[in-house]
């Protein structure tokens, strides 16, 4: 599925795996994100950090009627506010989203998949 919006010229489809990029380069830009985890990690047989190529594995994208429904999996580093940081995920996600895309972000909930030591291989 994509969103579509319409303006004076035309309609524009943005598909998901463009805003599951730009929710996964926002999220992993936040101080003390290890990095995106794989919503599925069972089946995907994951348990390891996402690259830049992968975030549609960590990023779960619905659509809605005024908008878009966005679920962010994520690895946290130790010795951080977990707290904090997913509140600046939320934020630096719906903020993007808008100012990139042009599309509403209604709801942003973060999973913390993991706690990582920061340092760790």
């Amino acid at each position: 599925m994509a969103v579509k919006i319409k303006t004076k010229y035309g309609t524009i489809d943005i598909s998901n795996n463009v805003i599951a990029t730009v929710v996964g380069g926002a999220a992993t830009d936040i101080y003390g994100i290890v990095g995106m985890a794989s919503k599925n990690q069972i089946r995907d047989n994951l348990n390891e950090i996402l690259n830049r190529e992968n975030y549609s594995r960590g990023v779960v994208v619905r659509q809605a009627d005024n908008g878009v429904t966005v679920e962010v999996n994520i690895v946290v580093g130790y010795g951080t506010k977990i707290s904090e940081v997913c509140r600046n995920v939320q934020d630096k996600v719906k903020y993007n989203l808008e100012t990139m895309l042009g599309v509403t972000a209604n709801t942003v909930t973060v999973i913390v998949q993991g706690v990582r030591v920061l340092g760790e291989d």
